[in-house]
């Protein structure tokens, strides 16, 4: 397993090993042992999968306040899309800058994004299914969201996106009282 920091730290590219023959492939997406040694020590306590019918699907940015902040593990199942971490943490250095990756089912990486961190996706491909890790239960009343074009994103789309109703109204970023505050460590 390869484990990558981001500009955003805290924020990590995980690539796991493929091991492959005629049949396919087999691959390990989550250790904790492994993770552990790369210092993600995070207790996963629900996982979701969502699919996206839609080429240009925007999911986010979303976050939860504590007491009930999560981290994600994020991978694609399915398809493809572009995964994005926003920096939330009031006084952090990072605060409000962003990071993008692409995930896919074909080239199987994840990201990790830590508590502090608003999180979302938009799809590159049709029937995209994304699969993540979550170390809280969800709580609709700790449940948070950013409008998806107010931080600078490039989502590299030039068309128009498809919204659930609570991200086409959620407040822009300048209008944001984060519940974060940064710790003074990732």
């Amino acid at each position: 397993m390869k484990v990558t920091p981001t500009a955003l730290p805290g924020v990590l590219l995980i690539e796991p090993v493929r091991h492959g023959d005629n049949r396919g492939f087999f691959s390990e997406s989550w250790n904790k042992a492994r993770m552990e040694q790369h210092g993600i020590n995070v207790d996963f306590v629900q996982d979701n999968h969502s699919l996206s019918s839609a080429l240009g699907t925007v999911r986010g940015l979303h976050f939860q306040a504590q007491p009930h902040a999560q981290a994600k593990l994020v991978r694609c199942g399915h398809g493809a899309l572009f995964d994005v971490a926003v920096d939330i943490r009031k006084g952090s250095p990072t605060y409000g800058q962003w990071v993008g990756v692409e995930l896919s089912f074909e080239n199987g990486k994840q990201l990790f994004i830590p508590e502090g961190f608003a999180h979302g996706f938009i799809t590159r491909a049709p029937d995209t299914e994304i699969i993540y890790k979550c170390n809280a239960y969800y709580s609709p009343e700790a449940d948070g969201a950013i409008l998806w074009n107010s931080c600078g994103i490039d989502w590299g789309f030039d068309g128009t996106p498809e919204l659930s109703g609570k991200d086409a109204v959620a407040p822009p970023f300048a209008e944001f009282d984060s519940p974060f505050t940064w710790e003074g460590a990732a």
